[in-house]
């Protein structure tokens, strides 16, 4: 059965893609994301370096830590530079499965996220907050081989998944289906630096039926990274995470986005 696709309410993956410029939205979708601008003028731009984390994330995977197969939960709708465009232009063999809640992403992925000949990508309907489900699925199976090391990228999807749903129980049963060697890429909004605006913007997304929780980079850091050995430069900013040149970077108040990479030993 097909997901049904409501427009009359605002999706994350589709906000997010309004945010980057995208065309796949709706009328509830930019009238969040504006409502957000306002209260967050620089959010736009915290999307983009978000995204440019993203790539090098998995530039660093496939080129110096040698991972060939990915799980990217919470992946948007397809933009540049995915998962597996990055990671197949470095090694043609590499194999991806995408998750989303978002019937247009599946949609989407199904026609753009085509792998190269050597390589494999598979797309799931499905949701983080039923990790078991991700995991059992036929598709991931197939995909990909759980006796190897995975990267699993959780980027721009932890701040949907509020205390109550008990995200440290998700990111548990994830990793522990893992074998060591596995890495875990994942970025969490923060609002560290505006913490009165922080709530409004958090109050933007709850009233819209969007769950929503903002961490620090102590709290996100304990969520997701606890027990795996973290890579320089830590938890940090996303746009000071491994950058490609010395060339001038937003400050990290303009981003408000937390980023790091873990290996699972």
């Amino acid at each position: 059965m097909k997901p049904e696709i409501n427009t009359t309410k605002p999706h994350a993956a589709r906000v997010y893609d309004f945010y980057l410029g995208g065309k796949d939205h709706f009328a509830a979708d930019r009238e969040t994301g504006q409502a957000l601008m306002r209260v967050v003028p620089t959010i736009r731009a915290a999307a983009r370096e978000n995204r440019a984390f993203l790539g090098r994330a998995v530039r660093f995977l496939v080129a110096e830590a040698g991972i060939r197969q990915f799980l990217d939960i919470g992946t948007g709708l397809p933009s540049a530079n995915n998962v597996h465009e990055v990671a197949q232009g470095l090694v043609p063999s590499c194999r991806v499965v995408y998750v989303d809640n978002d019937p247009i992403v599946l949609a989407h992925a199904r026609a753009l996220l085509t792998s190269s000949p050597g390589g494999k990508t598979a797309y799931i309907h499905a949701d983080l907050r039923e990790p078991e489900k991700i995991l059992s699925d036929p598709v991931t199976g197939a995909t990909l081989d759980f006796s190897q090391p995975i990267g699993l990228m959780l980027v721009a999807v932890l701040h949907f998944v509020p205390d109550e749903a008990q995200p440290r129980r998700i990111v548990d049963t994830l990793l522990d289906a893992l074998p060591s060697g596995s890495y875990l890429a994942a970025t969490h909004a923060t609002s560290e630096f505006f913490a009165d605006r922080g709530a409004a913007a958090a109050r933007i997304y709850h009233d819209r039926g969007i769950p929503f929780q903002f961490r620090v980079a102590d709290e996100f850091a304990e969520l997701a990274f606890r027990g795996l050995e973290m890579l320089e430069p830590g938890v940090v900013s996303v746009c000071d995470w491994r950058p490609d040149d010395d060339g001038p970077r937003p400050m990290p108040a303009e981003v408000a986005w937390d980023g790091g990479v873990a290996r699972k030993p």
